[in-house]
């Protein structure tokens, strides 16, 4: 339990700071052990060549003479030889007596030393050990005359300096490495604790948004990296949300609105058929079929707000291959019927198009159906499709010889519930705003203009990446 409030204490960015401190100081420890093994191994290996020279130069001169008394011989050789500071050099015959230049005594009390005396080495050795109480390096070879050993040749070399240089080398590369570990695990908890600042930033924005405020926004962060980003993302993302409970909320208060007059007329009907007789058929068969236009109307509004609904869900599409001219034959067929206008025969190329068709279908249905509402009896309605391959587009146009839509209506009418200059009162005012939906869902748009016969003009505009391949007759 105290474990974790110390590390409540601490936050984030002292605990990693903590972790990352242990990583480096293990790895620094093992950077330093080996230097330090390498350092004594390297200096070892010179001073055992060292002392080594004279094991070679005394087996080289003997050679070389082949004396008939090694004794004097290697007594003229410790006479003549120069030795370094701190060597020593012994040379002990089994029948005879002992030589040793200058600081041997030391030397002459190791036990190791005594048994190589007492027993000559049957071959050279090349050891480290300590000899009055210091490290010392020794080389210790026995001595031949034809095939039998007669003696023991001893070399030693004081090893204090280096030990005091390794002292001095293990100091230096521990505050080194202490150096670098404080350096390194400060730098670590600065760089977290402003990374985690930003972080605990986005978590208090994000509580707060939690709690309904959302204007509330992470702004700049003053850096170019993955935080910033990050920042750069979260804000973007409440820019939707905060754009899509807006919509949300303005589309509650149209539902709202608009449900509510076709069901006040409903019950007010309702309401007045029950103040009075209900042996009046007439009467009471008018006021049932006011109720069921209203309930129809209803109806009506209610299946297209849950198409425009679906239109923001991910798997509102389900596009195929279909061909262009018959889905638009299809259509024509199926509205020439509506009214009395004079349907023009489509105009389109011979294209294979992949798109959602029931949608596209309805879509054009609903474009017919405003552009019958807004003509008489006579007018023209046509539905066109160009396929525009220097802009990569296919447009897919209701033209008509009605009215038209004044400029500064045009961007009223997409949305929900927006009927300017309508000439009737039994549209929902969703046709258009589904429309744009179903466009904007294949990643296209709509436009809308001035026909060729003088009207209005709205065009479903979709990206080249619908066309598949174009038709051979």
């Amino acid at each position: 339990m105290k474990s974790d409030r110390f590390f409540r204490r601490v936050g984030s960015a002292g605990r990693l700071a903590i972790f990352n401190s242990i990583i480096l100081a293990l790895i620094l420890g093992a950077v330093v052990a080996v230097f330090i093994r390498n350092f004594t191994s390297s200096y070892e290996a010179v001073a055992a060549s060292t002392i080594g020279v004279e094991l070679r130069e005394f087996q080289q001169q003997a050679l070389k003479q082949r004396p008939s008394n090694l004794e004097a011989f290697s007594r003229n050789f410790l006479v003549n030889y120069s030795l370094a500071p701190g060597e020593v050099v012994i040379i002990d015959f089994v029948n005879g007596g002992l030589l040793s230049t200058p600081g041997s005594a030391p030397v002459l009390r190791s036990p190791l030393v005594r048994g190589w005396l007492a027993t000559p080495p049957s071959q050279t050795k090349v050891l480290s050990s300590n000899m009055g109480a210091k490290p010392t390096e020794v080389v210790a070879a026995p001595i031949f005359a034809g095939h039998q050993i007669v003696g023991t040749f001893i070399a030693t070399s004081d090893l204090s300096g280096f030990a005091t240089e390794r002292a001095r080398e293990l100091r230096l590369s521990i505050a080194e490495g202490v150096i670098a570990l404080l350096a390194g695990v400060l730098s670590t908890f600065l760089i977290l604790r402003r990374l985690l600042r930003k972080v605990g930033r986005i978590t208090t924005t994000a509580d707060e948004i939690g709690s309904g405020n959302l204007d509330q926004r992470l702004g700049d962060q003053g850096s170019n990296d993955e935080v910033g980003e990050l920042a750069q993302t979260f804000d973007a993302m409440l820019d939707r949300l905060q754009a899509a409970m807006v919509a949300q909320r303005r589309l509650l208060s149209d539902v709202s609105h608009q449900l509510r007059t076709p069901l006040t007329a409903a019950r007010g009907h309702l309401e007045v058929l029950g103040r009075g007789s209900v042996d009046n058929v007439a009467e009471v068969r008018e006021t049932i079929d006011v109720v069921i236009e209203q309930l129809d109307h209803t109806r009506s509004v209610v299946e297209r707000l849950l198409m425009l609904g679906h239109a923001m869900e991910p798997d509102f599409l389900n596009a195929s291959p279909t061909e262009l001219r018959r889905l638009l034959d299809e259509v024509h067929n199926a509205v020439k019927v509506l009214a009395p206008r004079t349907f023009v025969e489509p105009d389109a190329p011979d294209l294979v198009i992949e798109v959602d068709v029931e949608k596209v279908r309805g879509a054009l249905m609903n474009l017919i159906d405003n552009a019958v509402r807004a003509t008489h009896e006579g007018d023209s309605i046509a539905v066109v499709a160009q396929a525009d391959y220097e802009s990569e587009v296919l447009r897919l146009s209701v033209e008509d010889s009605g009215p038209g839509i004044p400029q500064s209506e045009r961007q009223a009418v997409v949305q929900r519930f927006q009927r300017p200059g309508a000439r009737d009162r039994d549209g929902s005012g969703l046709g258009l705003a589904i429309v744009k939906a179903v466009a904007e869902a294949h990643g296209g748009w709509i436009e809308i203009g001035t026909s060729s016969y003088g009207g209005a003009m709205v065009t479903m505009v979709l990206p080249i990446s619908r066309f598949n391949v174009e038709s051979e007759d």
